[in-house]
């Protein structure tokens, strides 16, 4: 006679884990991790960040930056262009005036050239940064100043400019843009607007 086992069903992948959209960093969030990165003088992490902030890229399509991509010989270009992995679409960014002299500062003591990576493995030589490597940093950047890493990974640095220019300007169109999303029902959803910004126009209406 055979011994019958219990079927014993697997926990599911996201048991006590928080799934759902990432919170972008508020303001005061990006300058404490900023303050921090140039503290400890860590150069690659800080070119990282602003870069990072700068471009809303996916992840995927952040780590595969090289240096022809954001300069032409030695000078950092302001604006730069990059066609989407994800969409096979034109994205444009730009690049503001700290993330272009971090940007020169690393690329000159690493003695980048036009075809590297600009944030190669550690682990593999002439290879890009892995996604996985880059959420393990971001992890390391909000847990630094306290935040629930469960809260947060790759995604919030593509939403946290994108949220605030919104919260300044209302221009949905312009953060659709940004992002590169073909269509715009697909920032709304992005930007998780719809339900505070009708709370906010009700808000307005005194009856």
């Amino acid at each position: 006679m055979y011994n019958i086992i219990p079927y014993t069903p697997k926990p599911s992948w996201n048991k006590g884990k928080l799934v759902g959209q990432k919170l972008p960093l508020k303001l005061e969030e990006v300058w404490s991790i900023r303050t921090r990165l140039d503290l400890a003088n860590n150069l690659r992490e800080l070119t990282m960040f602003n870069l990072a902030l700068d471009c809303k890229l996916r992840a995927c399509d952040f780590i595969k930056l090289k240096v022809m991509d954001i300069a032409h010989g030695k000078s950092i270009q302001s604006r730069a262009i990059l066609i989407q992995q994800k969409t096979g679409t034109p994205v444009r960014f730009e690049i503001t005036k700290k993330t272009q002299e971090s940007l020169k500062e690393w690329i000159t003591l690493k003695s980048l050239r036009s075809n590297d990576y600009l944030f190669g493995s550690r682990m593999k030589k002439g290879c890009h940064l892995t996604t996985r490597q880059y959420a393990r940093i971001v992890k390391t950047w909000v847990a630094s100043i306290g935040l629930d890493i469960t809260s947060y990974g790759t995604h919030s640095m593509r939403r946290t400019k994108a949220s605030l220019i919104y919260k300044k300007t209302k221009n949905l169109r312009a953060v659709q843009i940004l992002l590169g999303h073909t269509k715009l029902e697909s920032t709304v959803r992005y930007l998780g607007i719809e339900v505070d910004d009708a709370l906010e126009l009700s808000e307005s209406i005194d009856i």
